[in-house]
């Protein structure tokens, strides 16, 4: 029995051998998780990958650039070893790195980016696993050019404007930006296909000096920038104190104890605090939800038109100051026009458009928004009944509701809003058909025109 103990040492040292040889000498190379959005690369960008090796663990990742023969390296980092029995310490890393073409001496045109990872594997006599990745690239670092087409933009604070402009190359996005706001501008339809228009719009905080701009970012992700002259009116709005009374409270906070999420006991003036602070917030983040995609033509004509034999109740943008008791509670904007008409009348689309949102909304009540084109949108709250669905076409002047009392309405009324993408603005401008035609409509004929 003693004399069999060497040859079983032996046996169990040659299967610890086999095994330890099969893991270290493991043929699977690290892998790269790194995708493109696009060929070109451009003047500045930062290059995102992962790169793992769960076997073996990672020894080394080269990437760089090779042009004509040239070769210029991004990045040569080599990891940590745990020894000869464990390997790398290192499975997975991910990796950011610069690239600026210039600082590389690197030119524009076509070129290829090579990621080479090796791992900890005994494989090539202790060398490890090679994975070499060649993309092919193209280099770009001249931004794109544009060229401003309209050569007035009057503005007005709180009101919307149109710019015509013309890239050098096609761009994955362009549009205008007012302050720090961006409003994408979409394809004319033309046969120059280089010829684009955006609408915008001009806060109701924001006065004359806002910085307005094109900006288009090409495919490499080089970014142009283009100036537009404009004027901007500056606007007073109305400033209003509205008192809130245990009659009010008492007769419409019910409604809303389940949307604020209410506790049994909850006071209706602590509902009516979550109403106009928190449930306004949402609805307004519903809408700009809703309006932050808009179809690409337009299809509105002409001007838009008014709640017919209506009256102004409320104006846009007007500052309201809610008391109780005497003391100041919360502010808000008004962000529409309160019109006043018989009794749940008729209430027609505003313009032609394809209706994108239906239903109730919050403080709004049962609201209707319609998707003209080009990022401008009508919306209607308050109504009593709506008769149109989502993605329903309608006409200018089709019925699609009747005004009423729902949400934060105390009177029978529709609370009409516009909006150019995300942004409420001043409807009195889209109901003058005079002025869509001197600031939006004319220039669109102008490069319709052959």
């Amino acid at each position: 029995m003693p004399r069999r103990w060497p040859l079983i040492l032996l046996t169990m040292l040659i299967v610890a051998l086999v095994v330890f040889l099969m893991q270290r000498l493991e043929g699977k190379p690290p892998e790269f998780v790194f995708e493109m959005d696009s060929p070109a690369l451009g003047a500045r960008q930062t290059l995102t990958m992962e790169v793992a090796d769960v076997k073996s663990g990672l020894r080394n990742v080269w990437i760089g650039v090779i042009q004509e023969g040239r070769e210029a390296v991004l990045l040569d980092k080599t990891f940590p070893s745990e020894g000869i029995l464990k390997g790398g310490s290192v499975n997975v890393e991910t990796l950011e790195v610069a690239f600026v073409p210039r600082d590389k001496g690197i030119t524009d045109g076509d070129a290829t980016l090579r990621l080479v990872a090796s791992d900890y594997s005994l494989r090539r006599w202790g060398k490890g696993n090679l994975q070499v990745r060649d993309l092919a690239v193209r280099i770009d670092t001249r931004p794109p050019v544009i060229e401003v087409l309209s050569r007035q933009h009057y503005l007005a604070q709180g009101g919307s404007g149109l710019v015509v402009y013309k890239l050098s190359e096609a761009c994955t996005v362009s549009g205008v930006m007012v302050g720090d706001q961006f409003y994408p501008g979409y394809g004319a339809g033309l046969s120059d296909a280089a010829i684009h228009m955006a609408l915008f719009a001009v806060e109701h905080q924001q006065g004359p000096g806002t910085p307005i701009h094109v900006r288009a970012v090409d495919f490499a992700g080089n970014e142009g920038r283009a100036g537009i002259p404009n004027l901007i009116n500056a606007r007073r709005f109305k400033r209003d104190t509205l008192p809130i009374s245990d009659a009010f409270l008492d007769r419409l906070m019910p409604a809303f104890f389940n949307e604020v999420d209410s506790e049994p006991g909850t006071s209706n003036f602590d509902i009516f605090l979550k109403v106009n602070k928190a449930l306004r917030n949402a609805n307004d983040a519903k809408i700009r939800q809703i309006t932050a995609h808009s179809d690409p033509r337009a299809h509105w004509q002409g001007g838009f038109l008014q709640l017919p034999n209506s009256a102004n109740r409320a104006g846009f943008a007007d500052h309201r100051t809610y008391t109780y008791n005497g003391k100041v509670i919360d502010e808000q904007y008004h962000m529409g026009v309160d019109l006043a008409s018989l009794s749940q009348a008729p209430v027609p689309a505003a313009n032609n458009g394809r209706v994108v949102f239906a239903d109730m909304l919050g403080i709004y009540g049962n609201t209707v928004i319609i998707d003209h084109g080009m990022g401008l949108f009508s919306m209607y709250s308050h109504l009593s009944y709506v008769e149109v669905m989502p993605e329903r076409i309608v006409a200018k002047g089709e019925t699609i509701g009747k005004t009423g009392v729902t949400g934060l309405a105390v009177g029978d009324h529709l609370h009409f809003s516009m909006l150019v993408h995300e942004t409420f603005v001043n409807p009195l401008e889209w109901w003058d058909g005079m002025w869509v035609q001197n600031n939006i409509t004319s220039k669109i004929e102008a490069v319709e025109r052959p």
